[in-house]
């Protein structure tokens, strides 16, 4: 985690959103760019939001109301995905995902570090009780905030690095990055996948993660799972997490 100013991560929740259809689009670049922009849904209904955000802080006292960046405008084109990334509050972003995804022009499209051991077993992070996500299983992950911006782009990749350095301790030299990127399309979720594969058997990549949970105070991973086929694939995983490896697994019927 970083400084005082961005105390707490907006990790895409991980629940169901009524969708039952994916698409996966794979891609070689990526045109975030961001724009300035008022969303009319943060806007019309900033009271209730207001007592929203609220009740839920004190359900979960660790939220925090810092911005975020969301979308619209998705286009997936020559070899590649673009849009346009707006800034808003935590609070309104939390209110839109709970109630649903009230404005279906807006999406969140978050990053996720696809992690994987040299004897193909992908790694999935299981959220801790003091998240906003408890007992969750997903990849290392952030909605992305004004921090990812780079010369008026969102900068995906390094927020993908930067998750999963928070998450599990590793950095850049433990692993190597996939040039392109796997889009899990699910609705008002856009999932923008970068493989991460390790030199490092699945069990000894484990070890090495949970020794660095061991040193963190409060880390946000209560235990590190290891999916090796589809059978591995449990109802605590996202839909489209479960989407993308069915996909990427042996033995999806």
């Amino acid at each position: 985690m970083r400084s005082s100013s961005r105390p707490r991560k907006r990790r895409e929740p991980a629940r169901s959103n009524g969708v039952a259809s994916f698409a996966i689009h794979r891609v070689a670049r990526l045109d975030l760019r961001v724009t300035p922009w008022r969303w009319p849904f943060a806007d019309l209904r900033r009271g209730e939001i207001e007592s929203h955000f609220a009740a839920r802080q004190i359900e979960t006292p660790q939220l925090w109301n810092g911005r975020v960046l969301l979308a619209r405008a998705p286009v997936f084109a020559d070899d590649g995905f673009r849009a346009d990334y707006f800034e808003t509050d935590f609070a309104s972003f939390l209110a839109w995902r709970d109630w649903g995804f009230p404005d279906a022009a807006v999406f969140n499209g978050f990053g996720m570090g696809a992690l994987r051991s040299r004897d193909g077993a992908y790694l999935l992070g299981e959220m801790a009780a003091h998240t906003a996500n408890a007992g969750k299983v997903y990849f290392p992950a952030g909605t992305p905030d004004p921090d990812d911006i780079r010369d008026g782009q969102v900068d995906i990749a390094g927020s993908v690095a930067r998750e999963v350095a928070e998450e599990t301790g590793l950095t850049a030299a433990d692993y190597r990055a996939a040039g392109d990127w796997d889009c899990v399309v699910a609705g008002p979720l856009i999932a923008l996948m970068r493989g991460l594969d390790s030199d490092l058997d699945g069990e000894a990549l484990r070890r090495r993660i949970e020794a660095d949970l061991a040193r963190q105070t409060a880390p946000e991973l209560a235990a590190i799972h290891l999916i090796r086929s589809a059978r591995d694939i449990t109802a605590a995983m996202p839909p489209y997490m479960a989407a993308y490896l069915r996909a990427r697994l042996p033995d999806a019927a």
